[in-house]
């Protein structure tokens, strides 16, 4: 037994330096361009996915293909064991609560849960939509494939649990179908409801909407480019909060831009191939997507998405105006780039689900001194912290220092007023949870 402990004691320190694991580079390997295809082809032959589309039907509408998403996340879980548990969640939404909800109609989010060994109630979304549309918003009977937007999405998310499901995890991991994007972002809007009803911890959401057209209306083609949006501060802090960064800082430190610099970390250290773009905006100029109800309710969420979009092929019906081809169609996705940011999804949910939990609180001390003081509650898995700080202008954490199992610790020389700072947890893997931006002061 000392032997033992004298190894592992040894080779801690190793896994807390090593900048990656080999696990990840599998995970990236594993993930199939052609099982995308097939998915994303799959999607498109419902004809339409309006969220008030048809639900009787076994080869076109919504309810065909939920169903059929629900028998392929049940084929995955019987693949590994019965490792996914697999549900619909369901909101009945009544005409008229919107302008876009013409008749009564039950929101269906098709959920896989692959619980973790360690921390079942701490759960990292990756998320899809099952819905299309055309033109107009109300018209749920008109061809509407949405190759792009989103059966890109959908798809990766199925194709991140086939891959992740060969592997254990100590957190638990979410993918997930969400309906009524289109309408009112009304699946989020259940879903995240439904995790407050559970008591679920949300760590975070990565919500992938169009993820596989790299042909821009801009007229830039960029096959490595993605974008990462996040919001500056969570909707819900308090007035103190609020107050506070008058004095502290952290006007862009909410936990949803620390899952996108996460994302943004993790994706330059295992895919350096890839140019990630954070977007420093809840969504896209006036527009939104299925992280913000998460937002709403007070979780990290982000919109993982391609970098040059292309309008014609968006909310369009098919046809041909003045040259131009309209409309969503399966001709427009390009299968090996929805795989590259289906393996950033993948890499990063297996990341965070190997990571130990995130400490809660973090005090932050060094007024008129030159010195920066930090402590913070420690956490059940962590072998050690590391201390995070970056200059006020930079978008990344730039510089750290690991600093072993301690509660505490003080960087001399580093003088508060010119940086800002963070702290994040580490497993014995190597793995770290999400950096935490100091949420107290230390008088």
């Amino acid at each position: 037994m000392k032997k033992t402990l004298f190894s592992l004691f040894l080779l801690v320190p190793f896994l807390i330096c090593s900048q990656t694991d080999s696990r990840i580079y599998d995970i990236i390997n594993a993930v199939s361009a052609n099982r995308i295809e097939a998915d994303v082809t799959a999607l498109t032959n419902f004809g339409t996915r309006h969220t008030l589309s048809d639900t009787v039907s076994q080869t076109r509408g919504i309810g065909a293909a939920r169903r059929w998403i629900k028998s392929q996340f049940e084929e995955t879980s019987k693949a590994c064991g019965d490792c996914l548990e697999v549900f619909y969640q369901k909101d009945l939404v009544k005409k008229g609560d919107n302008q876009r909800i013409v008749h009564d109609v039950m929101v269906v989010n098709v959920v896989a849960i692959q619980w973790g060994a360690r921390y079942p109630n701490r759960f990292i979304i990756m998320s899809g939509d099952i819905d299309s549309r055309v033109s107009d918003p109300t018209d749920y009977t008109t061809d509407s494939p949405g190759a792009n937007d989103n059966a890109s999405g959908m798809a990766g998310t199925m194709e991140a649990a086939r891959v992740l499901s060969n592997y254990k995890f100590d957190n638990s991991i979410i993918y997930v179908g969400l309906s009524g994007e289109e309408q009112g972002l009304y699946g989020g809007k259940g879903l995240a409801a439904f995790a407050k009803t559970k008591g679920w911890e949300i760590i975070g959401i990565l919500n992938n909407d169009m993820i596989g057209n790299i042909k821009g209306v801009d007229g830039v083609i960029d096959n490595r480019e993605f974008r990462i949006f996040s919001e500056p501060v969570p909707p819900t802090e308090t007035e103190k909060e609020r107050n506070a960064r008058r004095f502290y800082g952290g006007e862009v430190d909410g936990i949803s831009r620390q899952l996108a610099r996460y994302v943004h970390k993790t994706t330059q250290a295992y895919m350096p191939e890839l140019n990630p773009k954070m977007v420093y905006r809840l969504d896209r100029f006036g527009r939104g997507g299925h992280h913000r109800p998460f937002n709403d309710a007070g979780y990290a969420g982000i919109r993982i998405m391609e970098a040059h979009e292309n309008y014609s092929q968006q909310h369009q019906d098919i046809r041909t105006e003045n040259g131009i081809a309209y409309g969503d169609v399966l001709e427009h996705v390009d299968f090996d780039y929805a795989r590259k940011l289906t393996a950033v999804n993948a890499i990063n949910l297996a990341s965070i689900a190997w990571a130990p939990p995130a400490p809660k609180e973090v005090k932050i001390g060094g007024i008129v001194e030159p010195s920066t003081k930090l402590q913070w509650s420690m956490v059940d898995g962590a072998v050690g912290y590391k201390i995070y700080w970056r200059d006020t202008t930079s978008p990344t954490w730039d510089y750290s220092r690991y600093v072993g199992n301690v509660s505490e610790f003080t960087l001399d020389g580093i003088v508060v007023d010119n940086y800002l700072f963070g702290i994040s947890s580490v497993g014995v893997n190597g793995h770290e949870s999400v950096v935490v931006f100091p949420n107290e002061i230390l008088r």
